[in-house]
């Protein structure tokens, strides 16, 4: 009898509520976080998401490691810890109650949106078919800008490794880089 009083409660207070108040406008208030998880749960993690319908981004790379008797390819989180999340800040409970989720990335105990931008350069990264890899986060170096190809218009800093110039794309939320392939010709140094 309960449920029922309740049901019918909810939906009085969702009759009352006109269509256009801004509580029923959640598309303008979706930002983008990073959620901190546990140690090698970033897949579950976003499983739960996916039967949650909670947005989400979980950017992977390939990585071919060696056991004894065979190479395995694997796809690794490109940020391990972090899955990234698109939602109203109302709702992170949603995103908090998974099992494996720490917390929202963030200061003073407010979580930190992540930038559309950023998550763009991730997935711009991705879908080219270069090889992409982790990085330590870098703060000093040479900026500069890519002229053509999938990151063209994106900033970052180049480092040499093995005679091969790779592009590193700092987010500065997470305190995380990810470094790129790239010919030295696509770049412009900025001042």
């Amino acid at each position: 009898m309960q449920l029922s009083l309740i049901s019918v409660t909810l939906a009085q207070i969702e009759a009352v509520l006109p269509l256009g108040a801004p509580e029923r406008n959640t598309a303008a208030k979706l930002r983008w976080y990073a959620a901190y998880t546990s140690a090698n749960h970033e897949k579950r993690v976003a499983q739960q998401l996916t039967w949650r319908s909670v947005e989400h981004f979980l950017p992977v790379y390939e990585s071919v490691r060696r056991w004894k008797d065979r190479r395995v390819p694997l796809q690794l989180p490109l940020f391990p810890g972090y899955v990234f999340v698109r939602l109203a800040l109302r709702d992170r409970l949603r995103v908090l109650a998974v099992p494996g989720v720490a917390r929202l990335v963030g200061f003073d105990g407010r979580p930190t949106v992540v930038p559309a931008e950023d998550i763009e350069a991730i997935r711009a990264c991705l879908e080219g078919k270069r090889d992409v890899q982790p990085h330590p986060y870098v703060q000093c170096g040479q900026r500069v800008r890519v002229l053509r190809g999938p990151l063209a218009g994106f900033s970052g800093i180049v480092l040499r490794q093995r005679n091969r110039t790779r592009f590193v794309v700092s987010f500065d939320v997470l305190e995380r880089s990810v470094s790129v392939e790239l010919e030295g010709t696509e770049l412009f140094v900025e001042r």
